[in-house]
């Protein structure tokens, strides 16, 4: 009698265990989740050119001589084509002893000055004469050229509104496939990959990122305007990556 008893309770637990799963899994919301992806493409308003100079001397008070007499000109030529002198700046400055064999300090070759000069140019047409001077003045190393839109923050927004444009009209053609159409959304993830924004340039000769997928791309609007005869600046592309998952109707 008590086998009977408890092989009883036995199934009555298990059947309000099996009809509390399929309540359980009944309440949750049929989803589709989907992703998105935009790309604005904005030209450059801002560069940031990153020089340096390195020069030598036996003597360590002339190796700082030369160096600081090329530092001067370079500003100097960079004023003649319209740099303000508070977007130049110099941040780094090294002098180092060299020799032939470093480890053991044998024959020495001289002191060796180095000196990094940063100019931001807010007019990108002068920007391949500036080069072109800089470099005449004596300046031996470009060290990197950084390419900037000012209003950064507001084609990233239309990014992101574009990437969400995509992801619905993705989740509404998959689910009207599939005899369905999708609700109000359940949850909403920005993805971020890597750098958010990459540049193509026929000069600069690569991107910050070398590949983007993408179901939405839209160019923003302005001309590039005249730049220069052999330099063209290409644009920067700001990526929005989204992924959305929509409540699934009949």
């Amino acid at each position: 009698m008590k086998r009977i008893l408890v092989l009883v309770v036995g199934m009555v637990l298990l059947t309000t265990s099996v009809f509390a799963q399929q309540t359980e899994q009944s309440d949750k919301p049929r989803m589709i989740t989907v992703s998105g992806e935009a790309v604005v493409k904005v030209i450059p308003d801002k560069i940031v050119i990153t020089f340096w100079d390195e020069t030598w001397a036996q003597d360590i008070l002339e190796a700082k001589q030369k160096n600081n007499k090329i530092v001067r000109n370079a500003m100097e030529v960079m004023k003649r084509n319209g740099v303000l002198e508070e977007n130049m700046k110099t941040d780094f400055l090294s002098i180092e002893p060299r020799y032939e064999n470093s480890y053991r300090k044998e024959k020495f070759l001289g002191f060796f000055v180095r000196n990094t000069l940063a100019v931001t140019l807010t007019e990108t047409g002068i920007f391949e004469q500036v080069l072109t001077d800089v470099l005449q003045a004596g300046v031996n190393h470009i060290h990197g050229v950084d390419f900037q839109a000012t209003e950064l923050r507001k084609y990233r927004d239309q990014a992101r509104e574009l990437a969400l444009k995509s992801a619905q009209e993705k989740a509404e053609m998959m689910a009207a496939k599939l005899g369905q159409k999708i609700g109000k959304p359940l949850q909403i993830n920005e993805v971020t990959i890597g750098t958010p924004w990459w540049f193509s340039s026929s000069w600069w000769g690569y991107g910050r990122q070398s590949g983007m997928a993408q179901n939405v791309m839209q160019n923003a609007d302005g001309n590039q305007g005249e730049t220069s005869d052999t330099i063209a600046l290409g644009k920067i592309s700001i990526r929005a990556n989204v992924t959305v998952a929509y409540e699934l109707k009949n």
